[in-house]
């Protein structure tokens, strides 16, 4: 194996020598390293050519490392004994030192001050993505910072870094007798016609935050801080990731790279298959479509998935494939493509250490192709033939290119649409058709832009296929229309229907079945953004993982950033749990919580930024908090999407003591100021629109009372002066913000009052009161109000409450005591708990679940509690766990037999009875 090990180096180090005039030349200069690579040893060949670099003139150093790592790189390449990672990874490692070096140089020459402080270099391209060649240019954008600058006292921090900027440029690029390091590209910077080398790092954020064009955000999914200021360039990027991945889906990267793509195919003059004069970076199926078929993926989904946020084009096609966002198979055709490309490229620009990617004619390809251990040019013809046959092919899929017919769409005649609608299953076809052609005649804005209507009657026969199809295409079509007429433009969302015609069904029942998503997509189209991510359908994570899904969305770091990404988030949420409702995709009650977990994140962001902010004005109160009580179906931990938030404010500490801030408040003023700015936090609309409507009236003292109380006013009025009817509200809280020890404390209060000793015969009179007062003043809406019907939710709720409060299980021990689940403010552990104290039967379990589905599902389907249209009482019973809507309703109303039968022994009454002698 060392035989054949030493025979493979002597074959590398022939090729290098007589296929190579620039790789012999090397060798020869360095005799100590070609005998290091004679002998087989890589591993030293490689620590002796960095050791070049050591040599204490900069200049001389750069260029001896270079030209070291360049032979050894190159030998090992041949040999097989240095794979392509990490030849690039080598290559890019010197191009990252040598432009530290440099930049270094440059300051300590002028003011003798070993600092790259405040001077940034970005690295873009290859060398951003650890991928550079041989003789690649480098791509860095310069910047720096006016205050942190090492300069000399008399310079103008702008001028010194244009002088620093021009060092090392010269450093990096002259000819000198030693050669030159590396190439140096600064055209890349913002607004490289009228900025300097150097540009400061304000108006570059202005420019990336407002003007910067597509292809720059193309070029910034491989930007890293390779030199200079690392932390300040790392920051700066922080700062200019919304405008790099973008929260929003944006199909329009795919048509701008569609449009690139053509340009440089209509402008390249070299052939469109492999042979003389192909160039493997820029011609069909060549490097950069293979580069730009990841980054416009990576582009178009980066923003949502940050798994994709990779710099490596290997390593983007692996994400993207690992992710569901690609298949697997391009992945892996594209990826060994690309290697094997870029040693194709390699090869070339290692004979005479040109930037080249051409391949040569008649002897030079046959050198080129010895030089990478082929008997001859046709033989690296025929191979880069197959290849690119098939990544081209592949790419053309992204551009959408046409093997006929490439024009874009035309819209068909009237008549043709009118007959078209008939066979869809429209009524009225020739008065439909009319009303269709007016959509896009230039009187709505969604549809009047080019683009907009070329991407229009591309989309548009699919469409209208699928609301034909529906079972109600009247509504269908009326939703779709109200969408066009509220927005400024649909092109976007067009595009996105086109790429992915899988989400035009889930489009449709959202236009059909559920008011509530149609009318959110009118405000929003970008909701059908969320459809498309990888995990859109499956339930939200726990509340931290929500939390940092809302604080990674916000655009800026600061307040109203952060309130914005709150509502984005949530709207996302809300809409794909919407979406997984109406296609019987989850069961009701997985996102009853998963509503309720959203709302839970949404309130701790919020609190937490909020009482922050306020803080920075008023200061803080020592020994003293804010918590907040979540009450009803937020404390119970089971929301709807129609639910409001039920909310009481305390804190803990000295009612009298005062905040210790420049604005300084007493603790009742400062924590009802503070809660009042928490509900605006959640409530008041942004420019990303509302979030949650607030209910503070479970407070004591209702609406007559102060917005937040101590705990130790909470605690007294619950023991002295509260109702029953409040409570039984707090039988459902739950602490949701606060600090453990505050939490504990507050648990405590609540768990005094509720196993506080009650006089039954008092607790059943006044639970049948407030229940005969409900059902007389909240009549139920419709047939399917599976809450306020009697033997409905309502009374499992009121008899689940007064069994917590009359505090006792069957065998007369204390509730908390023998079965402490049934004191939970989650009724579905409250019933098992109470099943197993031996008050109520396991089975009544079944009708809440039943009931409870029905109301989640109910609040998007059937929102009036009335009979939704065929298709949503279909998607109702499909919900519910039934085979149809009749059988639902018999299932509901044997639930409320049920409910009744439980009521009738424990409370006296008989529900149904009642119900019939008072209709609604």
């Amino acid at each position: 194996m060392g035989e054949n090990r030493e025979a493979d180096w002597d074959s590398a180090l022939h090729r290098a020598r007589n296929h190579a005039p620039f790789l012999a030349r090397a060798l020869d200069r360095q005799p100590e390293l070609a005998a290091m690579l004679a002998a087989g040893d890589g591993a030293a060949a490689l620590a002796w050519a960095k050791a070049q670099g050591e040599n204490p003139d900069a200049e001389v150093g750069l260029r001896r490392e270079r030209l070291a790592l360049a032979a050894a790189l190159a030998v090992g390449d041949l040999e097989g004994a240095f794979p392509l990672a990490q030849v690039v990874g080598e290559l890019t490692a010197f191009a990252d030192r040598a432009l530290d070096r440099a930049i270094r140089t440059a300051i300590t020459e002028r003011c003798d001050a070993d600092s790259a402080d405040g001077f940034i270099a970005l690295a873009l391209g290859k060398q951003g993505a650890g991928e550079l060649n041989y003789s690649s240019d480098i791509d860095p954008v310069l910047l720096f910072d006016r205050e942190t600058l090492p300069r000399r006292p008399t310079d103008d921090p702008g001028e010194a870094a244009q002088r620093y900027a021009r060092r090392v440029v010269a450093l990096l690029s002259a000819n000198t007798a030693e050669g030159y390091a590396l190439r140096v590209d600064l055209r890349l910077r913002p607004a490289s016609e009228i900025n300097p080398l150097c540009v400061p790092v304000g108006a570059a954020l202005t420019h990336y935050q407002g003007q910067a064009l597509a292809w720059e955000r193309a070029a910034f999914t491989r930007a890293r801080a390779a030199a200079g200021d690392i932390a300040a360039g790392e920051a700066f990027l922080a700062q200019i990731r919304p405008f790099v991945w973008r929260a929003q889906l944006d199909f329009g990267a795919v048509e701008e790279i569609r449009a690139l793509t053509q340009r440089i195919r209509d402008s390249h003059e070299g052939p469109a298959a492999p042979g003389p004069g192909f160039d493997v970076k820029r011609g069909r199926g060549g490097i950069r479509e293979i580069e730009f078929y990841a980054q416009t993926h990576q582009l178009i989904h980066g923003g949502r998935d940050i798994s994709l946020r990779v710099r490596g084009t290997r390593a983007g096609l692996d994400a993207l494939a690992a992710g569901g966002w690609i298949p697997a198979e391009n992945a892996v055709v594209l990826g060994e493509a690309y290697d094997r490309l870029r040693q194709v490229e390699h090869r070339l620009q290692m004979v005479n250490d040109r930037q080249t990617h051409a391949l040569p004619e008649g002897a030079a390809l046959d050198n080129v192709a010895q030089l990478d251990g082929l008997p001859d040019g046709a033989a690296l013809v025929a191979e880069l033939t197959a290849l690119t046959t098939r990544t081209a092919g592949i790419y053309d899929t992204l551009i959408g290119a046409r093997a006929a017919a490439p024009s874009p769409p035309v819209a068909m005649p009237v008549s043709a649409l009118a007959h078209n609608l008939a066979q869809w299953g429209f009524a009225e076809p020739e008065v439909l058709a009319e009303r269709i052609e007016t959509w896009r005649d230039g009187r709505h804005a969604a549809i009047r832009s080019p683009q907009a209507v070329a991407a229009w009657d591309r989309l548009a026969p699919a469409l209208l296929a699928a609301m034909g199809q529906s079972d109600d295409p009247p509504r269908a079509i009326t939703r779709w229309e109200r969408i066009i007429e509220s927005v400024p433009s649909l092109v976007t969302t067009l595009r996105l229907l086109d790429a992915r015609p899988d989400l035009i069904q889930r489009l449709v029942a959202a236009l059909t079945l559920a008011p509530v998503l149609s009318d959110e997509l009118a405000r929003k189209p970008e909701r059908l953004d969320t459809l498309i991510d990888k995990d859109a359908l499956d339930l939200p994570g726990d509340v931290p993982a929500i939390m940092a899904r809302m604080q990674g969305a916000a655009v800026r770091d600061d307040y109203e950033a952060l309130l914005d990404a709150i509502r984005v988030i949530t709207g996302e949420i809300r809409f794909a749990l919407g979406i997984q409702l109406i296609e019987g995709l989850a069961d009701p009650l997985a996102i009853a919580r998963a509503l309720s977990r959203t709302a839970e994140a949404a309130m701790q962001l919020a609190a937490e930024a909020t009482v922050a902010e306020f803080a920075s004005k008023h200061g803080r109160i020592a020994g003293s908090e804010l918590l907040i009580l979540g009450l009803g179906r937020l404390g119970g931990g089971a929301l709807t999407h129609a639910s409001d938030l039920d909310i009481v404010y305390l804190f803990t500490g000295d009612f009298a003591a005062q905040s210790d801030g420049p604005r300084p408040l007493g603790a009742t003023t400062y924590y009802n100021r503070l809660a009042s700015r928490v509900s605006a936090a959640l409530s008041v609309p942004t420019a990303q629109g509302a979030l949650y409507e607030v209910d503070t009236r479970l407070r004591p003292q209702g609406n007559q009372g102060p917005l937040a109380v101590s705990c130790e006013a909470f605690g007294k009025y619950q023991r002295e002066a509260a109702w029953t009817w409040e409570h039984m509200a707090l039988a459902r809280a739950r602490v949701l913000y606060g600090s453990p020890p505050a939490r504990a404390q507050l648990e405590g209060v609540l768990a005094e009052v509720l196993r506080d000793p009650r006089e039954k015969a008092a607790l059943r009179e006044a639970v049948l009161g407030m229940r005969a007062e409900m059902a007389k003043h909240k009549p139920p809406t419709g047939p399917l109000d599976a809450k306020l019907t009697r033997g409905g939710l309502v009374d499992i709720e009121f008899l689940v409450h007064y069994l917590q409060l009359k505090g006792e299980a069957a065998d007369g021990r204390p509730l908390a005591e023998a079965a402490p689940q049934a004191l939970s403010p989650d009724l579905e552990a409250a019933l098992s708990g109470l099943a197993a104290a031996g008050l109520i039967p396991a089975d009544l379990a079944a009708p809440h679940a039943l009931m409870s589905r029905m109301l989640v599902a109910g609040r998007l389907l059937a929102p009036d509690g009335r009979e939704p249209p065929p298709s949503g009482a279909r998607a109702l019973a499909r919900a519910c766990g039934e085979e149809s809507y009749e059988d639902l309703l018999h299932a509901f109303a044997a639930a409320r037999v049920r409910v009744a039968e439980v009521w009738k022994p424990i409370l006296g009454t008989d529900i149904l009875e009642t119900e019939q002698e008072n209709p609604a």
